[in-house]
Formats: C-alpha cells, structure tokens, sequence
C-alpha cells in the first residue's frame, strides 16, 4: 500500500461505456504552493466528467492529488494541469475541473476548465414537475 504521493493515474474499465451518465467528485484538501511566496494554497476541486470507455480509481487520484502539495503553481495553472493529466487519462467524452481557491489577501478564486469530446453533445436536462 503506498503511502507516498503519486503523479500516476490509474483507470479501469468503464462498466456502462454505451450509456452518458456523470460522475462527480468533490476534493475539499487540495494544497500547492503560492509560486511567488512559497506559501500554501487550499481550495477545494470539483471533479465532474462523462467516460468514454475508462473511469479513475479513486486511490491513485487520491494519491495524484496529494503530489501537489509542494509544487508551487498559479490557481489557473495547476487547475488546467489537473484536467489535461486526467483527459490524458481517460479520453472522456466530457471532463470539467473546478477550483475554489481559499481566500488570500481578499480575494477568492475559482477556475473552471472543461474538454468536450469532439461531436459529443450533453443531453438535454430533464424537467420534472
């Protein structure tokens, strides 16, 4: 069992792959480093994406995660790093990270990056009454 952070994803096989349907994750201890004091950046990341033919196994995103926590990065950075790592991952139909970055000097931050899978189309939402 590692106990070490890991920069490598790990993805098994989707078990509805001819169905859209999301899945969403909520990370709320996400840590790196300001690049210009050294000091740490919290946020919470959202997670949310439609697969393809793979999912992410949730230890080794744990662990993926956890490798930020001394790299010195920008909020929009690290959040646009984070969603190309796991589109490499997973090639997924959609993919969405969003990042809300605790307030620091006043200011409160939130980055949202996304990938669209060339001709996918979300469906229509369902309203109900």
């Amino acid at each position: 069992m590692s106990t070490q952070p890991a920069t490598t994803l790990e993805t098994f096989a989707n078990p509805e792959p001819g169905r859209d349907y999301t899945i969403r994750m909520s990370i709320p201890e996400f840590t790196c480093l300001c690049p210009r004091t050294g000091q740490p950046d919290f946020a919470t990341l959202e997670f949310e994406y439609v697969p393809e033919a793979l999912c992410i196994e949730l230890k080794s995103l744990k662990l993926y995660i956890w490798s930020y926590r001394n790299v010195g990065a920008f909020h929009e950075a690290v959040t646009n790093r984070i969603l190309s790592d796991l589109v490499n991952a997973l090639s997924p139909r959609f993919a969405r990270v969003s990042g809300h970055f605790n307030v620091r000097g006043g200011i409160h931050t939130t980055v949202v990056a996304e990938h669209r899978e060339s001709g996918w189309q979300a469906a229509s939402p369902v309203a109900l009454p």
